[in-house]
């Protein structure tokens, strides 16, 4: 649900979505508590119902403050992967350049199927949720098969040829986090305590009697808001790869890589014969 909510709304009509939601629904709440219970406005529960408002406050902003920060080191990990994977990737092209002709177009070739497969098909693939393991695993051998097939012929070649190979098992490690990382999401758990805990916090709000609604409607309000953003968070970091605020695919447009999107990719037979169509909003 939070996958196609990422994908087909803009992070704007979320955040109107979920924090709006969420303040109407408590000052409503807090208005018909009221009317249902007119002595809540003598406050004579305040000081037990504040007591009891910091406590699960404090716990609850601990869990909140933790998910978070969780979940938004997991987004800067990911960036981190795909960066570092398009690098290893730009740095087999450079190392190419020190190859004979032929074996340096069948290099070029191969990693030009591998950038075009990560970006049009197996992005679209993780934005949904459902990476796909064998998406590119052909264009990734090709690229093994040609340095397999390569005997350095002098010293100069034997440096550039060790370089690569080890770019390539650093592109295959990287490739296995990142399909990985394209299926993580917060444990239920956590996902029962920040959203199950905004469902506990904001009616103790309704509890808190003050004569004046509005002095209690605006406390109300700023609690379920406040509390609505931090949930807003939580939903958008949650999937790296899913909505406005995703990681993107354009390290592996820049660089050393751009010139292979000057021209057709080269596909491999088990790779798609044409790029699946990127989702709304793709990064």
């Amino acid at each position: 649900m939070s996958l196609w909510l990422l994908n087909h709304f803009s992070t704007f009509t979320l955040a109107v979505v979920v924090v709006g939601g969420a303040v109407v629904l408590a000052v409503a709440g807090s208005v018909l508590a009221r009317r249902r219970y007119p002595s809540l406005a003598e406050g004579e529960h305040n000081d037990m119902v504040g007591v009891t408002l910091g406590m699960f406050g404090a716990i609850y902003g601990i869990i909140l403050a933790f998910v978070i920060v969780t979940l938004w080191t997991q987004l800067e990990s990911t960036q981190t992967v795909v960066a570092t994977e398009a690098t290893d990737v730009a740095l087999i092209a450079r190392d190419a350049a020190a190859f004979p002709a032929p074996v340096r177009a069948r290099l070029d070739g191969a990693l030009s199927g591998y950038v075009h497969g990560v970006v049009n098909h197996q992005w679209p693939l993780m934005r949904a949720g459902a990476p796909d393991y064998n998406a590119t695993a052909g264009s990734l051998q090709a690229v093994f098969d040609v340095l397999q097939s390569y005997e350095p012929k002098t010293a100069r070649e034997e440096v550039f040829y060790e370089e690569a190979v080890a770019h390539l098992n650093d592109v295959a490690a990287q490739r296995r986090a990142r399909l990985t990382m394209a299926e993580q999401q917060l444990p239920p758990l956590l996902q029962v305590l920040a959203f199950g805990g905004a469902l506990v916090l904001v009616p103790l709000t309704f509890l808190y009697g003050m004569r004046r609604m509005r002095i209690q409607l605006l406390f109300v309000a700023c609690v379920a808001g406040l509390i609505g953003f931090s949930l807003l968070l939580v939903v958008v970091l949650d999937r790296p790869f899913a909505g406005e605020l995703s990681v993107s695919p354009e390290p592996y447009r820049q660089g050393a890589l751009a010139p292979y999107w000057s021209e057709s990719p080269n596909v491999t037979p088990n790779e798609p014969s044409s790029a699946v169509p990127a989702e709304e909003n793709t990064p």
